[in-house]
């Protein structure tokens, strides 16, 4: 075995120098730390946080923000807090833990947070995970307390009693990680906190059309871009343009980006974004903006790339539409939630039958042990919509799938046409086409609310609609956005 080389006296440990340590203790002014919280989130974490205690008075409640997860070696993915953490707290803090404690007449709350290294601890200038030399001004303790009028403690203090229900994502080292050790995730409170987040509160909604109105902006930025995709830079250039804006004005993209031309757009979840575009093919654009909040949009246009839909594309695109339309009449409240889908599937059946397409009747179809028409829309063609993509994915069937539609419910509407280029059922005419159009509604007293009306349905209105973008009338109004942030 060699002998350990020894350390270069020019390069020493800075951690071990008592002349460096000493030298960075003093010195240091007092920066900002103000945290930055939506407008009216705090506000609204704690009309949440009651309405939770009043479903389950007596239970101590622990939800975890978690932390960012490992990208490779010693870099992280950027943080996005648990959802149901960012609906309880109005933010996200990285390995902080809310804590619900029953009193009389319902809980009291205390967030357990990290406080950050500043100027004077050792941390400060050696960590690189929560020095402020590393990572810049940190709100702490205080600053949470006041931003979120809630009360504040540090992580190290945090002792769960044997019974807490447990939710969120617990981090995988640290004191959250300490105190959440050994304890499964609850089940059923999971099940309630996705149960109460399907009804949202008009702070919510405003959320969605704010994250939509931005969404609908960040297609109009992707169309100003069309030309340069076509001509090199591809489905990777609009996926990035898109995910340009939406990191200017919000968070972020609200899940991966789906650019899709040719025969990638059948491809459900072509997030790879790594083809070319041709000015004949039509392009599939399922996108949208997250807000700072958490809240995200999720709305799919198909358009073609060279400005005019050909004859076999506007009639896969007319008969989607009409699917659409179908499945946005179905959106009410009192009505069951799976009006709506039926309506969308009946038109797609009785399409694919008028074209041949079906190898039974549109009944046959249509029965439980049929199901023909889904080898061209495996998918279903709507889900809930909020501070999740998929929201209150873990409420029951009962309430989700087996519910009536209520006011305030938040949700999409998709239906489409996926015709694989390797499909030899599809004529050949009709062989890598892929069509979806999805719009993000809100169920209202008397019916429903399109929060995505501002970007056409039709294949006409779609024409128009890229023309005038592309021309720059449709300018992506980032700085309007970004102030209303």
């Amino acid at each position: 075995m060699p002998a350990p080389a020894e350390r270069d006296p020019r390069m020493p440990r800075l951690a071990q120098s008592p002349g460096f340590n000493e030298s960075m203790r003093s010195g240091w002014g007092t920066p900002v730390r103000t945290p930055v919280i939506p407008d009216g989130a705090a506000l609204a974490a704690h009309h949440h946080r009651s309405r939770l205690s009043a479903a389950l008075p007596g239970r101590t409640i622990a939800v975890a923000a978690g932390r960012a997860p490992v990208r490779a070696n010693d870099t992280t993915f950027e943080f996005r807090a648990d959802s149901d953490f960012l609906w309880l707290v109005g933010c996200g803090i990285e390995d902080a833990v809310l804590v619900l404690e029953p009193v009389p007449g319902g809980h009291d709350a205390t967030l357990y947070l990290p406080a950050p290294a500043r100027p004077g601890d050792a941390g400060f200038h050696a960590d690189p995970l929560r020095g402020e030399l590393w990572v810049g001004p940190m709100p702490g303790l205080a600053e949470y307390a006041d931003a979120l009028d809630i009360r504040t403690r540090r992580i190290e203090e945090l002792v769960l009693r044997d019974g807490t229900l447990t939710a969120g994502t617990p981090a995988q080292a640290g004191p959250a990680a300490a105190a959440l050790y050994g304890r499964s995730r609850s089940a059923d409170l999971a099940r309630v906190l996705a149960e109460l987040r399907m009804i949202k509160d008009d702070w919510e909604v405003a959320e969605l059309a704010a994250a939509v109105a931005s969404t609908e902006q960040g297609f109009a930025a992707m169309a100003r871009e069309l030309s340069s995709a076509i001509e090199w830079g591809g489905e990777r250039w609009l996926q990035g343009t898109f995910d340009r804006y939406a990191r200017t004005v919000g968070n972020g993209p609200g899940y991966a980006s789906i650019v899709g031309s040719g025969a990638h757009a059948p491809i459900l979840h072509w997030v790879r974004a790594e083809g070319d575009i041709s000015p004949d093919e039509l392009l599939l654009l399922d996108v949208g903006v997250e807000r700072r909040s958490g809240f995200t949009a999720d709305v799919t246009r198909t358009i073609p790339a060279g400005g005019r839909f050909s004859t076999a594309q506007r009639a896969v695109h007319d008969l989607v539409e009409a699917s659409h339309r179908a499945g946005l009449a179905a959106v009410a409240p009192g009505r069951p939630w799976s009006d709506f889908h039926t309506a969308s599937m009946e038109v797609i059946a009785q399409g694919l039958h008028d074209w041949g397409m079906l190898p039974v009747s549109v009944d046959e179809a249509l029965a439980p042990d049929g199901q023909q028409h889904r080898r061209y829309i495996v998918c279903g063609v709507g889900h809930h919509l909020g501070i999740d993509l998929h929201d209150c994915a873990s409420a029951s069937y009962a309430a989700y799938q087996g519910a009536v539609m209520q006011p305030g419910m938040a949700l999409t509407v998709e239906p489409g046409l996926y015709f694989h280029a390797f499909d030899e059922t599809v004529p050949p005419e009709l062989r890598g086409l892929g069509v979806r159009i999805e719009d993000d509604l809100v169920v209202t007293a008397t019916g429903h609310e399109v929060l995505s009306s501002g970007l056409p349905i039709d294949a006409t209105g779609l024409e128009a609609w890229l023309a005038a973008a592309r021309s720059g009338e449709l300018s992506a109004s980032a700085q309007e956005a970004v102030s209303g942030r």
